[in-house]
């Protein structure tokens, strides 16, 4: 029991610390902005659970990293996409406004595709692998993905108030402008780690 303590509390704070000013945690941030807070942390918690788990096993098991510059730079152009899709706007019918206030299950699977994506590969990540390679896999695993939701949760509400403070226009340039930083930032990654 003495282990998975350590390896959680390490880890927390070790992946805590690491995703304040990450670009997941402007995603995070720039997601709470369009979406209810509840699917955009679901979302958020799927996505880095299921990340931070194959992390884990491959630091543990194998003491490898996955080759993720590739997936980066997709990554990276996907956010540039959604930046352009955000500065376009979308307009809703009523109908649709009111299904999209009922189910909030399309944001929930973009939001964790959108984070999936992001992480393959992130600082974050590799983190998770290079603690789990000393600590436990099992508390690594759960410390480091508790360490990424809490600091993403500051992010969401962060997000939230100013999404309520903010005229909407205001949201949607500052929504675009934050999903192309974080696109250019992985594109930017991919190319350091492919050269």
């Amino acid at each position: 029991m003495e282990g998975f303590l350590v390896a959680l509390v390490v880890s927390f704070g070790v992946i805590f610390v690491a995703e304040l000013g990450d670009k997941s945690q402007l995603m995070a941030l720039t997601f709470a902005t369009r979406f209810k807070p509840m699917p955009v942390l679901i979302g958020i918690t799927v996505a880095t659970a299921v990340v931070h788990l194959a992390s884990v096993a491959i630091g543990y098991g194998l003491g490898a990293a996955l080759p993720t510059e590739w997936i980066s730079l997709l990554a990276g152009v996907a956010f540039l996409g959604f930046g352009a899709w955000t500065l376009r706007g979308d307009t809703l019918t009523e109908e649709e406004r009111r299904k999209a206030e009922k189910s909030s299950k399309s944001a929930t699977v973009a939001v964790g595709v959108a984070f999936f994506l992001a992480e393959l590969g992130d600082k974050t990540m590799l983190a998770t692998i290079t603690l789990a390679t000393q600590y436990g896999w099992f508390g690594t695993w759960i410390g480091s993905t508790v360490g990424m939701v809490a600091a993403d949760a500051l992010a969401i509400l962060v997000g939230r108030l100013l999404g309520r403070k903010l005229p909407e226009k205001t949201v949607r340039y500052g929504a675009a402008i934050l999903f192309a930083i974080c696109g250019l930032w992985l594109i930017l990654e991919a190319g350091s780690q492919l050269t």
